[in-house]
C-alpha cells in the first residue's frame, strides 16, 4: 500500500521575490525616485565627514532641523575629534540639549571622538568595521558617514522612515534593521545604494508619512501594493468619527445639582464646579 506523503510547509523567509517581475519592479521603483528626487541629499548639514558623523549621532530620536540649528554653534566651540574629546560632559550637554537624550549623546560623542584620536589619528575611518567598532556607533550611522561622507557604497541606510517605506512597497516583510537591510541590498543595485538610502527615507518624511501616507501625491504609488493605504486610513477615521457622534448622542444631558449641564471632551460627564 503507497504511504501518503504530506508535503510540508514551506516557511516564510521574510524575503521579497527576486524573480524578474521583482526586479523590474525594484528598477521601475528607483527611477521614480530618481525622477522625483534627482538631487537628493542628506539634510543634515555638514562640511566634513567628521562632522556628519557628530551630527548623525545627534540625530538619535530628533529632526534634522533641529540637529542643523544646533551645529553651526557646536562645531564653532569643538572644531575637531580632540577638542570633543576634551569637551566637559556638563558644557557639551548644554550645548546639545535641545536634540534630546543629551546626557547619552554626549557621553558617546565624547568616548567616540577619543576613539578617533587614540586609534585613527583624528581621522574618520573609510570602512564599515572600523567605524562600527566606534562608541556611540552603529550599522546605520556608518553606512550615512561612508555613503554621504565618503560616497563609499557599504550597505542602505534603514531608520523608522526606510523600514516603513520598504514594507510598504513590499520590499521586505522583515521588521529587524539588519535583516531588512539584507533584503533590500538583495533587491537594489549596488550602484543605487547610497541614492537609495537617502531618497526612500526623504520619500518617507514627506510622502509616505506613518500616520496618513499622502498616497495621491506618492510618485511610487503605481509600483506600489499599498497604494490605497490612505484612503482605507481616511474611511477608518470616518467610521470612528461617526461612531463616537453616535455614542455620544445617546449619553444623556443632566444638569448636575446647583451647577452646569455638560460633558467634558472624551464625553463623560462631569460634576458642577465645586461639588466634586
Amino acid at each position: 500500500m503507497a504511504r501518503l506523503v504530506i508535503p510540508q510547509r514551506r516557511r516564510a523567509t521574510g524575503q521579497p521575490g527576486r524573480s524578474p517581475a521583482a526586479r523590474s519592479r525594484v528598477a521601475a521603483i528607483v527611477a521614480a525616485l530618481h525622477e522625483a528626487r534627482p538631487e537628493a541629499r542628506v539634510e543634515l548639514e555638514h562640511e566634513s565627514p567628521f562632522q556628519l558623523l557628530i551630527a548623525t549621532i545627534l540625530s538619535a530620536q530628533c529632526t534634522d532641523a533641529r540637529v542643523n540649528k544646533v551645529t553651526p554653534e557646536l562645531f564653532r566651540a569643538y572644531p575637531d575629534p580632540a577638542a570633543f574629546a576634551r569637551a566637559p560632559h556638563p558644557d557639551l550637554e548644554r550645548a546639545i540639549r535641545s536634540t534630546g537624550f543629551f546626557r547619552s549623546k554626549a557621553r558617546s560623542i565624547v568616548a567616540c571622538c577619543r576613539a578617533l584620536v587614540e586609534r585613527h589619528g583624528g581621522q574618520v575611518p573609510r570602512t564599515m568595521e572600523e567605524l562600527t567598532r566606534l562608541p556611540g556607533v552603529g550599522r546605520k550611522t556608518a553606512n550615512v558617514v561612508l555613503g554621504a561622507g565618503y560616497g563609499i557604497a557599504s550597505g542602505i541606510v534603514v531608520d523608522t522612515h526606510m523600514a516603513r517605506v520598504a514594507t510598504r512597497l513590499g520590499l521586505t516583510r522583515q521588521t529587524d534593521p539588519v535583516k531588512i537591510e539584507r533584503d533590500l541590498l538583495a533587491a537594489v543595485p549596488p550602484t543605487e545604494w547610497i541614492f537609495f538610502s537617502i531618497a526612500m527615507i526623504l520619500h518617507g518624511r514627506t510622502i509616505c508619512q506613518a500616520r496618513l501616507p499622502r498616497c495621491g501625491a506618492c510618485p511610487l504609488r503605481p509600483h506600489c501594493p499599498s497604494r490605497h493605504l490612505e484612503a482605507a486610513l481616511l474611511a477608518a477615521k470616518s467610521v470612528r468619527a461617526k461612531r463616537r457622534g453616535k455614542e455620544g448622542a445617546r449619553v444623556p444631558r443632566t444638569k448636575a445639582a446647583g451647577g452646569r449641564t455638560g460633558r467634558n471632551r472624551r464625553g463623560r460627564l462631569h460634576p458642577a464646579p465645586g461639588r466634586t
